[in-house]
């Protein structure tokens, strides 16, 4: 089954995120081995066209180096880079609170439609005070592109961790995650 097209909107797309379909009422490691099966089965269900080799990775905040309950490829062909694109996207998640692709369309939203991504990047660079080791228009800690989401449990503040996809189209990436985090949650609370 294919994913639909996510939001663009910042503000729906963050009321989404905060909404009771994408809560967790608990979580642990099982839940994030669960998840983790549940978003590589979704994954190598989608059709032609979305369906790529990618790189799912869970973790849980509260320290350094962060605490990984899940991680896993769907397939053959990922490439090392995607633990890197993994590592940015959660940066992004962790400092903001808000999914990557939440900050990408925050950081689009005062863009022109054209605008090129090399302009994005720069924005968000900009905008954000993000540092850039070689003084340029790339983010090297932080990605906003879509696939890094929060995970937020009923009755603790802010987020507990990150759910991160890599591999496929950004707002596949994305989607997939948001997709199954409302499924499984709707199964947790039966």
């Amino acid at each position: 089954m294919a994913l639909s097209a996510p939001s663009t909107d910042p503000q729906v797309l963050i009321t989404q995120e905060s909404s009771a379909e994408q809560i967790f009422h608990s979580f642990t490691a099982e839940t994030a081995w669960q998840l983790g099966n549940a978003l590589r089965d979704r994954i190598l269900r989608l059709p032609d066209g979305q369906r790529q080799p990618a790189l799912i990775s869970i973790t849980l905040t509260g320290g350094a180096p962060h605490h990984v309950v899940f991680q896993a490829v769907t397939e053959s062909g990922t490439i090392p880079d995607n633990e890197n694109w993994v590592r940015r996207k959660r940066n992004t998640v962790l400092r903001w609170g808000l999914s990557s692709w939440t900050m990408r369309q925050k950081t689009v939203s005062g863009l022109a439609a054209n605008a090129s991504a090399d302009q994005i990047e720069a924005a968000f660079v900009k905008k954000y005070a993000v540092p850039s080791a070689t003084g340029g228009a790339v983010a090297d800690e932080y990605a906003i592109h879509g696939g890094g989401y929060p995970i937020r449990v009923r009755g603790v503040d802010g987020v507990i961790g990150v759910v991160v996809v890599s591999g496929l189209k950004q707002e596949d990436d994305h989607q997939v995650v948001a997709e199954t985090i409302q499924a499984f949650v709707a199964q947790q609370a039966k």
